[in-house]
């Protein structure tokens, strides 16, 4: 609309600068006219005895001439040589187009619009001497009405213009803005309704312009968006699938546990032997499928905030970590010292910290292995002796299948503690790793600074 606006005003003002000279010519032209007129009836007198002439042939000199009246001065005498028969009544204004021309002359074509329908105008000009003077009086009305009838010339011109002008400017705003941006618009809608489609899909352009950057960025994200679309509906069908399949394997490998529980009390030498290691094998596949299960959650429950012995939960959940593994513990943390938390999540959280401590270190064969646990600055700190993480272990500490710092893992573990964390209103850090050891920070709510 304000380019409409601007079109329209602009045409506007070039339609009144070139008005307003055309109408000062035409003026100008007019008056011109109407003394050459009076000057050549004037010129009949020359060769009439005594300069004089009758009334019929005065009356036809002016008709034909198209004015009221004509005088000559010469020597600051006043001479009249065509006079009407009645006298000239009616407001009278003084041309002089001796001296016309310029911003006046072009500003006073305009006032003749404005002037009374009865003014006379006497028009001074130059005699048919070098030295007289001719004075022409005619009626202004003419003059108005051919100014009139250029102004209604010149606005159907200008409708004309204005007409062609809306029309361009219609063709080119519908092809270069309007079009683009119904086609952005609708396979917005399109898309909206359809996110993975692959065939509404909009086309990426070679404009430079904003509506072309508009629409690549448009296609590009759409592109993006649909595989993210199509990829979460693979992701979803290959979790149902896992969790199907995980779920029958927890049951086959509960079976085949029960079995190697009766083979480590059988008086073989070989099945004593080999008894051990199918068990830690079927503990670590049982585990591995409770963790994926776990992981393959949309998110973990909201958290049941009650109060909790804090030493009393991090002592549990070490001994269910530790259980026959050789690695000691190192809690400290106040006897009585209570907070309002989820009791579950805290006992995962723990569990899952200390368990890969202790794996670490057993992995490492590390001599006199423990794991501290001590409660400051607002945190818990969770202290191994191992060997430290690997450089690609701490670089994607927090992702699934890629965190994991020792042969078999599948780093679910820290995963799922970080989401815990952020479940109680807390955050699971890497404090530091190194050949002294490594060292989580856990912060929750409510622990003291």
């Amino acid at each position: 609309m304000r380019l409409f606006a601007l079109t329209a005003a602009a045409i506007i003002l070039v339609e009144i600068l070139i008005f307003v000279p055309t109408a000062s010519n035409l003026r100008t032209q007019w008056l011109s006219e109407r003394a050459q007129a009076g000057r050549i009836a004037a010129l009949a007198l020359e060769a009439a005895p005594m300069r004089a002439v009758s009334e019929e042939l005065s009356d036809s000199l002016l008709r034909t001439a198209e004015v009221l009246a004509v005088a000559e001065i010469e020597d600051e005498m006043r001479f009249q040589l065509l006079a009407p028969k009645s006298e000239i009544d009616g407001p009278m204004r003084v041309v002089d187009l001796r001296r016309s021309g310029g911003v006046m002359g072009a500003l006073s074509g305009l006032s003749e619009y404005f002037a009374p329908p009865d003014e006379i105008l006497i028009i001074l000009a130059e005699g048919s001497a070098a030295d007289r003077e001719i004075e022409v009086v005619v009626p202004q009305a003419p003059l108005k009405a051919a100014m009139v009838a250029l102004v209604v010339r010149m606005a159907g011109v200008a409708s004309l213009i204005a007409l062609a002008a809306a029309v361009v400017i219609f063709l080119f705003l519908d092809a270069l803005i309007v079009r683009p941006i119904r086609r952005v618009t609708v396979s917005v809608e399109q898309f909206s309704r359809d996110p993975g489609s692959w065939t509404r899909r909009l086309p990426p352009t070679r404009r430079r312009d904003e509506i072309g950057r508009a629409q690549n960025a448009l296609a590009g994200m759409e592109e993006a968006v649909a595989d993210a679309f199509r990829q979460r509906a693979h992701l979803a069908e290959l979790g149902s699938a896992v969790a199907k399949i995980n779920h029958d394997l927890r049951n086959s490998l509960a079976s085949a546990q029960l079995v190697s529980d009766g083979l480590a009390h059988s008086e073989d030498p070989r099945v004593k032997r080999a008894a051990p290691r199918l068990k830690r094998a079927l503990e670590r596949a049982i585990e591995l499928a409770t963790a994926t299960l776990d992981y393959g959650k949309a998110s973990p429950r909201a958290p049941v905030l009650q109060k909790v012995n804090l030493r009393e939960a991090l002592q549990g959940a070490a001994e269910e970590a530790l259980v026959a593994n050789g690695v000691g513990l190192s809690l400290s943390v106040p006897e009585m010292l209570s907070l309002q938390t989820d009791a579950e999540h805290l006992h995962r959280i723990a569990t899952n910290l200390i368990r890969n401590s202790a794996e670490a270190m057993q992995q490492a064969a590390v001599a006199d292995p423990v794991v501290s646990i001590r409660c400051a600055e607002g945190a818990l700190w969770f202290r191994d002796n191992g060997p430290g993480l690997a450089d690609a272990a701490r670089a994607n500490l927090f992702r699934p299948f890629a965190g994991s710092s020792r042969a078999g893992g599948t780093g679910l573990g820290l995963v799922i503690a970080h989401e815990l964390a952020e479940a109680l209103g807390g955050a699971l850090t890497l404090a530091e790793s190194g050949p002294e050891g490594t060292v989580f920070r856990l912060a929750l709510p409510g622990l003291p600074e």
